[in-house]
């Protein structure tokens, strides 16, 4: 009888309880060798290629594009070819449940990759190497995008996400970015017209959905009335006109318009969330459930400023500079032993919002950079973010956060606080106030600020202290 191998799902390295498949490089049937490709798999991260870790016939596969593999849970199974390379007999991979190298663990060999499996193979996460396994005593981390969670031993079903009535994985979009291709130009081969990996490398060996390219427009198909009889119509008119289109054929009638009966329930397709926003829903609900959040807010003035200035870089200066006055925020807190880290550096999280959900990229050290190597920094987390190519180690860690959605609108927030951390600030929408001075009154452009803390690592007072140096940070002009 043919010796059959059945390869579970490795935790690639970073510790998430799942991997969602984005794409085969095998089907059943297929004969694989060692270390050949054999699947791309999405995680909260990344796009990692898992290696066979056997030579042999394919059997059976766990899913398909879109299914939610969980860690552990069987990935493929192979017939194993004696006739090909093997992994040596007593090679030890070190896939043990006690120390050495196991599954997720450094390659035993000197290529600082990550182990596969216990038969073998190794994983490269995005092209960089997969960060070395922490030393014993170390406090575990889980390098996620915001943290990790466990989970059962099952494999789910994800549909694709539909956005901008495109289907496709936040993975194939995340590619056709990277490769330059307006993904809303390439034609879907997959299930219900899906875009898969495929398509969009296609698009971009051949070049037919370039990144920008001029789109035909709708107003080649409007009738136009001949010039001697057209009027220069007025803004009425247009509204009144565009009203028109806009509305259905049967409202257009004149008839009023019948909603449904309360009875009937509203329609939709629900959709499983999968890779960086599956993990965010998990973290976000155990930062709910973990900390005590406690938020304070006021205004910076910036009525002293001199110049155009980097409005990011002098919020992280100012971070910087209250978390040395106060390291009561730059700090973790272990809730589980009641046990306070503060630190000496200033590594400062900073939240992006991608089509795919929340990144939180680490400026390390950004105490000790200028205003040039402050943006030289975010850029260049920006652009790996974009392209999903940031390394696992650049995802975790950090000492404090900063979230600036007053980029995109809102005033005052209460940004949400992930363990370990104990604080984040959020800065609002700038604004140009009536402020009372002494002898009367002046407009002044202010920046709302939100502190939230985990006030059960924290003071009210520490955290007032906080807030204070933060806006006395950037009252000054430079």
């Amino acid at each position: 009888m043919a010796d059959k191998k059945t390869f579970h799902l490795p935790d690639l390295g970073e510790g998430l309880p799942d991997a969602t498949i984005v794409e085969w490089f095998v089907k059943e049937g297929d004969t694989i060798r060692l270390d050949e490709n054999l699947v791309s798999m999405e995680t909260a991260k990344a796009v990692v290629e898992v290696p066979s870790p056997v030579s042999g016939k394919v059997l059976r596969l766990a899913g398909g594009p879109g299914d939610v593999i969980i860690t552990g849970a069987m990935l493929a199974e192979f017939e194993i070819d004696p006739s090909l390379p093997q992994r040596a007999e007593g090679q030890d991979t070190g896939h043990h449940h006690g120390g050495g190298h196991g599954v997720g663990s450094q390659d035993p060999a000197p290529d600082d990759r990550v182990v596969a499996s216990d038969e073998g193979g190794a994983i490269e996460d995005a092209g960089e190497p997969a960060p070395k396994a922490a030393a014993a005593g170390e406090r575990a981390d889980s390098g996620t995008v915001v943290g990790a969670m466990q989970s059962s031993d099952a494999v789910r079903s994800d549909q694709v996400v539909a956005v901008g009535g495109v289907r496709a994985m936040p993975a194939v979009r995340a590619q056709a970015r990277k490769l330059k291709v307006d993904i809303t130009r390439v034609r879907g081969t997959g299930p219900d017209g899906t875009v898969t990996m495929a398509d969009v490398k296609r698009a971009a060996a051949d070049g037919s959905a370039p990144m920008g390219a001029a789109v035909g427009t709708a107003t080649a198909a409007i009738p136009t009335a001949p010039v001697a009889a057209v009027a220069a119509p007025t803004g009425a008119a247009v509204a009144a006109g565009r009203a028109a289109t806009d509305r259905t054929a049967l409202s257009a009638s004149g008839r009023p318009m019948r909603t449904q009966p309360p009875s009937v329930t509203a329609s939709g397709q629900p959709e499983q969330l999968k890779g960086v926003r599956r993990n965010m829903a998990r973290v976000m609900a155990a930062a709910h459930a973990q900390v005590v959040p406690t938020t304070l807010v006021d205004d910076a003035d910036l009525h002293a400023w001199v110049g155009k200035q980097d409005i990011t870089a002098r919020l992280i200066r100012a971070i910087c500079a209250a978390a040395k006055a106060v390291p009561a925020l730059n700090a973790w807190f272990d809730g589980e032993n009641l046990t306070r880290t503060l630190h000496p550096h200033v590594d400062i999280g900073i939240a992006v919002d991608t089509e795919d959900g929340l990144f939180v990229p680490a400026l390390r050290n950004a105490d000790v950079l200028d205003a040039a190597g402050v943006r030289a920094g975010i850029q260049r987390l920006r652009a790996q973010v974009e392209d999903r190519s940031i390394p696992a180690s650049e995802l975790s860690g950090y000492t404090i956060s900063l979230s600036n959605f007053g980029m995109f609108a809102g005033r005052y927030a209460t940004p949400v606080v992930v363990p370990p951390c104990v604080a984040i600030v959020g800065a609002g929408k700038l604004s140009q106030d009536v402020v009372a001075v002494i002898g009367g009154i002046e407009v002044h452009r202010r920046m709302p600020i939100s502190l939230t803390f985990d006030h059960r690592a924290a003071t009210g007072g520490e955290a007032a202290r906080f807030l204070k140096a933060i806006l006395d940070d950037l009252a000054l002009p430079h």
